[in-house]
């Protein structure tokens, strides 16, 4: 068994493919129509095993829930093979950092946040 898919609420599809499709280089894995409002919507990094399913929030409750699925704290882990090349192309492709890449004894980590206000760490483990 692995993670297959993990849910994200996002105010809008094409706004969630365009971020993590466009500026991450995540690969769309799957898009597909359900009804008039919801679609099957997978993205992943080239190669992972693990999506993210971006889902449209539907309602009050799911609208004020985007961007604090975690109640403020680092909730997503990007795992590079080459921390300096990604960190400056995620830079150039617009994503914002909040901080300095830094070295913990982990490994390398720099906190950005998607349009959505989720907080990624980008990390190089050692």
């Amino acid at each position: 068994m692995h993670l297959h898919a993990v849910s994200l609420l996002v105010p809008d599809y094409d706004a969630g493919i365009a971020f993590y499709v466009t500026k991450l280089g995540f690969d769309l894995v799957t898009d597909i129509r359900l009804s008039e409002t919801k679609r099957w919507v997978l993205v992943g990094p080239p190669g992972g095993q693990t999506n993210l399913l971006l889902a449209k929030a539907d309602g009050a409750d799911q609208s004020a829930a985007v961007g604090n699925q975690t109640g403020g704290r680092v909730g997503f882990f990007l795992h590079s093979d080459d921390f300096a090349a990604d960190h400056k192309r995620l830079v150039a492709a617009g994503v914002m950092f909040e901080e300095e890449p830094r070295h913990e004894t982990y490994g390398h980590v720099a906190v950005f946040r998607d349009p959505f206000g989720n907080r990624w760490d980008l990390l190089q483990l050692t």
